[in-house]
């Protein structure tokens, strides 16, 4: 009977041990699995603030290149209305020039108009040996 004891005890102690030994495998698998879950996420959650960040600065960079484009765009409508008001003035003062020379002198208006009619001409024919 006291072997019979012995080895119940024994065989106890040993199935103990083993259940010990394979609970322990176990947590350490888990732990290990959890430790690589958690470093996978911590470098998830970095890289997501670096893209976040870069996000950012490229808005940034086009918000101030938007913003210099825009700036531009208004100087150049106001150099566009300030040329046309020039060219504007420019046709008002080559009226009334003319007038003032088809009074004065109308021999001469009359040669001015067929060399600028000569140049036009001469213009097209260039043009046109290009185009060829």
């Amino acid at each position: 009977m006291n072997q019979t004891i012995l080895i119940a005890v024994t065989a106890g102690v040993a199935g103990f041990l083993s259940g010990w030994l394979i609970k322990s495998i176990q947590s350490w698998r888990i732990k290990k699995s959890l430790n690589s879950s958690n470093g996978f996420l911590e470098s998830e959650r970095l890289m997501k603030e670096k893209l976040q960040k870069e996000n950012h600065a490229l808005q940034q960079i086009h918000a101030a290149k938007e913003s210099a484009l825009c700036e531009k765009i208004e100087q150049l409508e106001l150099q566009m209305k300030q040329m046309d008001e020039d060219i504007l003035l420019l046709q008002q003062d080559n009226e009334s020039t003319e007038q003032m020379m088809r009074a004065t002198q109308p021999e001469l208006h009359e040669l001015k108009r067929k060399l600028i009619e000569a140049n036009n001409t001469i213009a097209r024919y260039k043009s046109q040996l290009q185009i060829k």
